[in-house]
């Protein structure tokens, strides 16, 4: 079964753009290099401020790889000082 999850966020409003170009290079990344990744797509919610990623991997140890890349390590530290809090991520299970 895929490990799947949705992750919330806001950010902070004058970090937006950071917020998004950093996104933008995490997907493109992910996409050329983690072919066990089946899904790594950024959301803009419509609540102001707040952004959503939906993550899917083959397995959890995919996930876990994914968190131990240098693209993600080199990238998430450009998208943490956007955050305004925390994210919460809420896993998405197979109806069957």
């Amino acid at each position: 079964m895929a490990h799947t999850f949705i992750a919330r966020m806001k950010v902070f409003p004058d970090k937006i753009d950071q917020f998004i170009d950093a996104c933008e290079r995490m997907e493109k990344a992910v996409a050329e290099h983690e072919p066990n990744c089946l899904m790594y797509k950024f959301f803009r919610l419509r609540e102001e401020n707040s952004f959503a990623v939906i993550e899917s991997f083959k397995t959890e140890a995919d996930d876990q790889a994914h968190q131990e890349t240098e693209h993600f390590k080199e990238i998430a530290a450009d998208m943490i000082p956007c955050l305004d809090g925390g994210y919460e991520r809420e896993y998405l299970d197979p109806l069957t």
